[in-house]
């Protein structure tokens, strides 16, 4: 499972509490790994658990006081075997996908304006990845950001150009709704 890879890794960039952590998923990682706030803070007790993080020791009085965690050595380990381990692409299971499959079964009725919002959001999403790829990667300053960092966003913006571009062709293709009988 990636949650508790996710979560050390995001740990290792910064020690973080719970909600904290909640916070930088919905920024950056939740891009392309999302967790609740519950499933966080449920991980975040099995990785203290299993001896892969601790909280770390809080200073004045407790009561009210996030709780922080940070990497033991055997979390950083962990992180590193899982990181170079080998894995398998997953097939994509997109509801989008099966209902377009049905609707050459049924037809297409109303599943127009549904591909239309799929595009908007995926345009939504491909112009905030630019907007960060404008942002910590400028060009002539390779070297202020990781470059595979990088990588990753490179990825989702090509990914959200796929479904631009992919939406656009399919609305293009949809046969025109039947026409109205008259009153």
């Amino acid at each position: 499972m990636s949650l508790p890879h996710a979560i050390l890794t995001a740990l290792l960039e910064k020690p973080s509490s719970g909600l904290e952590l909640t916070r930088r998923f919905d920024k950056s990682i939740g891009f392309f790994w999302s967790a609740t706030h519950q499933q966080i803070y449920r991980e975040l007790s099995r990785l203290e658990a299993t001896g892969l993080i601790r909280a770390l020791q809080r200073t004045g009085p407790v009561r009210g006081q996030k709780k922080e965690y940070e990497v033991l050595p055997a979390g950083r380990a962990e992180l590193a075997r899982w990181t170079a381990a080998a894995d398998d692409p997953r097939p994509i299971r997109d509801p989008l996908l099966l209902r377009l499959r049905a609707a050459a079964v049924v037809g297409t009725a109303g599943l127009d304006g549904e591909l239309r919002r799929q595009l908007a959001l995926h345009r939504e999403s491909l112009a905030s990845y630019r907007t960060i790829e404008r942002r910590d990667f400028a060009p002539g300053e390779e070297d202020r950001g990781d470059p595979l960092q990088h990588a990753v966003l490179r990825a989702g913006i090509g990914l959200e150009a796929f479904w631009v571009q992919w939406l656009e062709e399919t609305l293009e293709t949809l046969p025109a709704p039947p026409p109205e009988p008259p009153a």
